[in-house]
Parts: structure tokens; C-alpha cells; sequence
């Protein structure tokens, strides 16, 4: 009973590799896609805002004083002077037409006000059209008006023979990202993006292309199973999902340098979880659509949408409202982000991500259960 069992899902799977081969446009999809999104997103995405595009209008130009606090703008690889000016007719144009966020206009007596030791003004202009980049570029530019403050105030106490107070001196260090380098993030979260759309999307075709071709009632008239079936149809795709698995650590390894700091043994054994609920799920949506183009319209709105903006991939989860982040302990790619971070970055173990792993095999469990009992609904 077994092994003809085993041959009947062999025979499917056969069936469905064929089609597959055939398909080139889906094989394309498949196998290009990833390596195009790991490409995209690893290149064209960064978190980190350097070189802030700034204007300057130092009205007191002849002072050394103002070239000194200028050059901590220069210095610093958090701005970029792309112009000197003269007028506020420069710097507004600049500004309207996109060519700087960030215009730093120095007044005549500067200089004089830091020398007769009043406080001196700074005007600072910037464009809030991008509220972030904004928020980013101000606090920047209030670091190193800071430590220019504390710089003066040190110089000025030593010059009268005073030494300066005992103060904080906090020693940051960084943990598991020491360079803060924004790629090590997204890279991660890029890989289960890609699995879980790619894997939805290929099997949220497979069976709905039976329906409209008339190949399922033939189907169904042979001696093959519901679970015999879904299992056959999902057994390439896993093993497409895999190969795209192996492809996108390899970029994230030599292309990015993501450093993996866990066990490869647990990747695979989780990512294997992960996949057999995507595909799961795609075939689920296959079932009920019945019709290739709305299995893979309902697929892209239930994977890549949920994926992208709900899992933690670029927004964190903690800054969205109550409500929603109740809604995000349904996304079963925020869990999987989650292991891969955990893996790639922390090196933890199984006492980790144990919760996540749990979750990964119950999505898994209840997606095949279901996927079996609607097709049954259907054939009966």
C-alpha cells in the first residue's frame, strides 16, 4: 500500500518536473528572479543616510574660527558640501529643486560672538519633504554642533588655568553589527521574502492549470490520493525553493559578506519548514482560485504585501500600532526573519529561536491539512 502510494506521488512529480521544464517562463521566474531581488535589494536599498548633500553660506568667511567649525562638516562622511553661496536665492532654488536637503548659513559676526564668549547663532534650513532623511540629518548636524560646544568650553577652561569637570564618557559598544552596516540587515529579511513569494507564487498555479486545461477530472479518475497529489505537485517546488535557498546564502556569504555566525544544519532544518508552508499555502490558493490568473493575483496579495511591509523586513514591528502588530504574529515570515537574523548575525541555537521554529512547523502542519481537506472537497 505504501510503496504504490510512493509511486503514485512519484509519478506526479515526474509530471509536474516535465511541466516545469517546459515552462520556461516559470523555470525563468523561479531561478532569475531571486538572484535579481538579492541584486536589487542588497545594492539598491541602504538604511544608512551618508554624504547629506549641503549648501554653505559662510557670511563670515575671513574668520578662521568659522573655517575650523566648518571643517567638521568636511571631515565627517555624514555630509557633503556640493556648494559655497552667497544669497538666500541660491539656497532656496537648491532646496526647491532637489539638489540639497540641508543648507548651513554661518551669519557676518560669528566668529565674533564665540570670541567675546556669547553664545553665537547657526540658521539651518532643511528640506522636511522626506520627514526621515530629515530627522536623520538633524541629529547629525546637532552632534557636531555638540561636540564642537564641548570642544570650546574645554579650550576656554584651560586657557584661565581651570581644568575641566569630571563628565560622562560612555563607551558604546556594538554588538553583532559593529559597523552598523545596513546590508547585514535587509540581506537576511531579503532571503525570506524571496522564498515565501517565489514559493507561494510558482505552486498558486499548479493545480488551478489542471482545472483550466481540463487534465483534472483524468486526474482524479486515476487511483491517485488528494494528499498523494498535493504531495507530488509540491515536491519540485520544494526542491526549486531549495536550490533558491542555497543561491541567496551563497550571495548573501560572497557578495555582501553577511557574516553567518550559526549552524547551517539549522537553517536548512528550519527553512525546510518554512517552505513546506509557503508552498502549502500556494497550493491552498491554487485549490480555491481554480483560475491561474487569480491564484496568482490572490498569492502576490497575500505573500508579497504581507511580507514586505508586515514581517519586520524594513519596518520595525514595534513602531506600528497595537492592533497591527497583533496582526503580524500571523505573518509566518516575520518568524522566519527573525531565525535568519538570529543565524546569520547572533550565532544563537536552538534555545534561541525555539518559539519561532514552533511556529514555522504549526504554519506547515495547518497549511497542509488544509490544502489536503479542500482539494478532497473538491474532487468528492
Amino acid at each position: 500500500m505504501i510503496k504504490q502510494s510512493l509511486k503514485r506521488i512519484k509519478a506526479i512529480a515526474w509530471k509536474e518536473f516535465i511541466q516545469i521544464r517546459r515552462d520556461s517562463r516559470s523555470l525563468a521566474l523561479a531561478l532569475g528572479i531571486p538572484i535579481f531581488l538579492l541584486l536589487l535589494f542588497g545594492y539598491g536599498l541602504s538604511l544608512d543616510i551618508d554624504h547629506v548633500r549641503t549648501v554653505v553660506w559662510n557670511q563670515d568667511a575671513s574668520s578662521k574660527v568659522t573655517r575650523d567649525f566648518l571643517l567638521n562638516f568636511k571631515n565627517s562622511k555624514y555630509f557633503k558640501i556640493i556648494k559655497y553661496t552667497d544669497n538666500y536665492r541660491d539656497i532656496e532654488h537648491m532646496i526647491n529643486s532637489g539638489e540639497t536637503i540641508m543648507a548651513l548659513i554661518i551669519p557676518k559676526d560669528f566668529s565674533h560672538y564665540l570670541e567675546s564668549g556669547q553664545t553665537a547663532p547657526l540658521q539651518l534650513l532643511m528640506d522636511g519633504s522626506d520627514a526621515n532623511t530629515a530627522t536623520i540629518a538633524k541629529g547629525y548636524v546637532n552632534t557636531v554642533v555638540s561636540e564642537y560646544n564641548i570642544k570650546l568650553l574645554t579650550n576656554t577652561l584651560l586657557a584661565n588655568g581651570i581644568q575641566p569637570i569630571r563628565s560622562l564618557d560612555a563607551r558604546t559598544r556594538i554588538w553583532f553589527n559593529m559597523g552598523l552596516t545596513s546590508t547585514w540587515f535587509i540581506v537576511p529579511g531579503v532571503i525570506a521574502m524571496i522564498l515565501m513569494i517565489i514559493a507561494a507564487l510558482l505552486t498558486s498555479i499548479c493545480i488551478a492549470r489542471e482545472w483550466e486545461r481540463g487534465t483534472m477530472e483524468q486526474l482524479i479518475s486515476t487511483p491517485v490520493k488528494a494528499p498523494e497529489l498535493v504531495i507530488g505537485k509540491f515536491i519540485p517546488y520544494f526542491a526549486i525553493g531549495f536550490f533558491d535557498l542555497i543561491i541567496g546564502v551563497i550571495m548573501a556569504r560572497v557578495l555582501f559578506h553577511v557574516p553567518f555566525r550559526g549552524s547551517y544544519l539549522l537553517l536548512f532544518i528550519l527553512s525546510t519548514l518554512f517552505l513546506t508552508g509557503a508552498l502549502s499555502q500556494g497550493i491552498l490558493i491554487s485549490i480555491v482560485a481554480r483560475t491561474q490568473i487569480m491564484a496568482s493575483q490572490l498569492a502576490i496579495l497575500t505573500t508579497m504585501i504581507p511580507t514586505i511591509i508586515l514581517s519586520g523586513f524594513i519596518y520595525p514591528i514595534f513602531n506600528m500600532p497595537k492592533a497591527l502588530q497583533l496582526v503580524t504574529c500571523l505573518i509566518p515570515a516575520r518568524y522566519y526573519i527573525s531565525i535568519l537574523r538570529d543565524l546569520f548575525l547572533k550565532g544563537g541555537g536552538m534555545e534561541v529561536i525555539w518559539d519561532e521554529a514552533l511556529f514555522l512547523l504549526l504554519f506547515a502542519w495547518f497549511m497542509i491539512n488544509i490544502a489536503v481537506r479542500k482539494f478532497k472537497k473538491q474532487v468528492v
